[in-house]
């Protein structure tokens, strides 16, 4: 296999803590090559003290990083825009203490915040700026970041391949790239093959999350559309199980998740098991 499959630790918590290491402990004994750890706590400790216990294990970390209106990269405050960027640059601070060298998530914007009208030129122009400020700092570390496009009930500056490949060229910073999330694609985009095809050029990271956030392959994402263009578009990063339950009260509020799609440990042992047959089918 040329691509190294992860786990999305928000299946069990948005907040890094030592309570989730015996969690890494069995990711690493069912096959997993990383951890992907959420970025809300914040406490630099706890992050050094996950990343140390992941390395420990011979797995590696990346890390999913979501914003909120306060510090938002596409405010009219100038204030609120520099809020954004400290945020980032925190988060590519705790990346380094862990050794991580991605970072994903929307964080192009603030989550779940909306201006109750279409995305406008400066708003994309104000997203770029911080972002390009962002992948100076990013550089430094050897962070990669790579921004997620998510559906319309949580977002509206990047829904789809195509604001989000834009945007990402406007921002033209080597250390900024693209994510594709099947889940947001489930929702929002026509056809995956061309979706992908389209983000290819740009690629940095993939999210394998099933239609219902539940164990991959169990609902009706187009699998093999896919795998297929993503093994045809020679993709090369990580595949990285992201799939939510109601571990964490207060993040699955926040996510609208209000019940359990899938049983913890079956996605995890479920996740990785497809994602490897399926690299095997298409030579990925």
């Amino acid at each position: 296999m040329n691509n190294k499959i992860g786990y999305n630790m928000l299946t069990w918590s948005a907040v890094v803590s030592d309570a989730l290491l015996p969690v890494v402990d069995r990711l690493q004994q069912i096959g997993y090559d990383g951890v992907e750890a959420a970025m809300a706590s914040r406490d630099i400790s706890a992050f050094q003290r996950f990343g140390k216990h992941a390395h420990d294990l011979g797995l590696e970390v990346t890390c999913v990083l979501a914003v909120g209106p306060e510090e938002n990269p596409i405010s009219d405050s100038k204030a609120v825009r520099q809020l954004g960027l400290d945020r980032i640059k925190w988060a590519i601070d705790r990346a380094h203490d862990m050794e991580a060298k991605v970072i994903c998530g929307p964080f192009h914007s603030a989550f779940a915040t909306f201006a109750r009208r279409p995305p406008n030129e400066q708003e994309y122009a104000w997203s770029a700026e911080v972002l390009q400020q962002a992948g100076d700092y990013a550089a430094q570390a050897n962070v990669l970041l790579t921004l997620e496009a998510i559906n319309r009930f949580e977002c509206y500056l990047c829904n789809t391949m195509e604001q989000l490949t834009s945007l990402v060229h406007r921002v033209s910073h080597p250390q900024v790239k693209a994510m594709y999330d099947t889940h947001h694609a489930n929702i929002e985009e026509k056809k995956f093959k061309e979706a992908i095809e389209q983000v290819a050029p740009v690629l940095g990271h993939v999210h394998i999350s099933e239609n219902d956030r539940g164990a991959p392959g169990e609902g009706h994402v187009p699998w093999d559309d896919t795998f297929q263009t993503l093994a045809q578009n020679q993709y090369h990063g990580w595949l990285t199980v992201e799939a939510f339950t109601r571990n964490d009260p207060e993040f699955a509020n926040g996510i609208n998740v209000w019940r359990q799609f899938s049983e913890p440990w079956h996605i995890a042992e479920k996740g990785y098991a497809f994602i490897r047959e399926m690299c095997q089918k298409y030579q990925l």
